[in-house]
């Protein structure tokens, strides 16, 4: 299960008390003030886990609580500081306040944050001894440790995102090319959650690969599944657009039926929809299962769809069959290449 958001309340512990205590020994019956300070309440800290992949751990849990710090002790002793509570979560978590709606942090791979801070320990009536007042017996409480209420949400880190209509072959091509095991089968939105697989060119080279759901018209206003597609494509740094090089006709009407080139314009409309970042990221067309037809009226196919979408000499068109391989080494060879050209930036934070 992909679980990509998650709504919770953090409370750090509060801290502990200052102690009244006076000295009380053979031969002093009324020493001076001793009271020990408070310790500091626990924090509560966001750590990234890179075993972690979603946020199904806050399934049903929304409380997460600190520990408060010890109260002061006699004889000038500091009560004990308490444990942090350390909450993981998965490379890629944003985390907004839920009140105000800001962007708290953006945590990547090794990322430790303090999101809510332990409240500090009280004063102990030694420290309120001065010349006036010689013997105490004022103590203050511990501080409050803060609480907050929060929205996690997951999005899918991948240096590349697989982006299409449903049925195009993206969860074939991944299932191809990784060792993913994503759920395959010929309806639409077979998947419903980000997959992601590593693809291994050579020993020194992989490429971390994400399947999203397929886009549907309307998908930048909030349609089908939209916003939780466009939310995961957004850390993506290049975008492999599957076509489906023999689309289904509509509704069993031959001369209705859509051609790769106006499903690639309905796809980029979304993501230009959403978002004028997202629709300029680097991109790479896969025309799919082209195993339906001879190899030598790829080259055809190619052309048509180049001519169709008015595509300069600089955006790469690979034909390929994800249900066979065939051509999709080459496709990784263009992806590398992309990747790690002059103008590639890094996906990150």
């Amino acid at each position: 299960m992909f679980i990509d958001r998650a709504r919770i309340q953090v409370t750090a512990g509060d801290g502990g008390n200052g102690k009244v205590s006076f000295k009380r020994a053979k031969g002093m019956p009324k020493g001076g003030p001793d009271g020990g300070n408070g310790g500091k309440g626990g924090d509560i800290v966001l750590r990234v886990d890179d075993g972690l992949n979603t946020l199904i751990d806050f399934r049903g849990i929304y409380e997460w609580k600190a520990q408060p710090g010890e109260m002061g002790g006699s004889k000038q002793c500091t009560g004990a500081d308490a444990d942090d509570r350390i909450i993981r979560v998965p490379a890629g978590t944003v985390v907004h306040d839920e009140v105000t709606g800001e962007q708290i942090v953006d945590l990547g791979p090794g990322d430790s944050f303090v999101i809510a801070k332990g409240g500090r320990g009280g004063f102990g009536n030694e420290h309120f001894k001065n010349s006036v007042n010689q013997a105490p017996r004022t103590a203050s409480p511990g501080e409050k440790g803060e609480s907050k209420q929060l929205i996690l949400e997951l999005k899918v880190i991948a240096e590349v995102g697989l982006v299409g209509l449903p049925n195009a072959g993206k969860s074939t091509l991944l299932k191809s090319v990784t060792r993913a095991e994503p759920k395959i089968a010929n309806y639409p939105f077979t998947t419903l959650s980000p997959q992601l697989g590593i693809a291994m060119i050579d020993q020194s080279r992989r490429i971390v690969i994400a399947d999203i759901p397929g886009l549907i018209e309307g998908a930048a206003e909030g349609a089908g599944l939209g916003h939780s597609f466009l939310r995961h494509i957004e850390r993506t740094t290049v975008i492999i657009h599957v076509l489906d090089a023999f689309p289904d006709d509509t509704q069993g009407d031959p001369e209705n039926t859509p051609t790769p080139a106006e499903h690639y314009r309905a796809i980029r409309q979304e993501l230009q929809g959403y978002s004028s970042e997202l629709a300029e990221k680097p991109e790479i067309i896969a025309l799919n299962k082209l195993d339906l037809i001879p190899e030598e009226e790829h080259a055809e196919h190619i052309a048509e769809l180049r001519v169709a979408l008015q595509l300069d000499s600089k955006q790469e068109v690979y034909p390929i069959s994800a249900a066979t391989g065939q051509g999709t080494d080459a496709l990784l060879q263009g992806v590398w290449k992309l990747l790690h050209s002059e103008d590639y930036t890094p996906a990150g934070w």
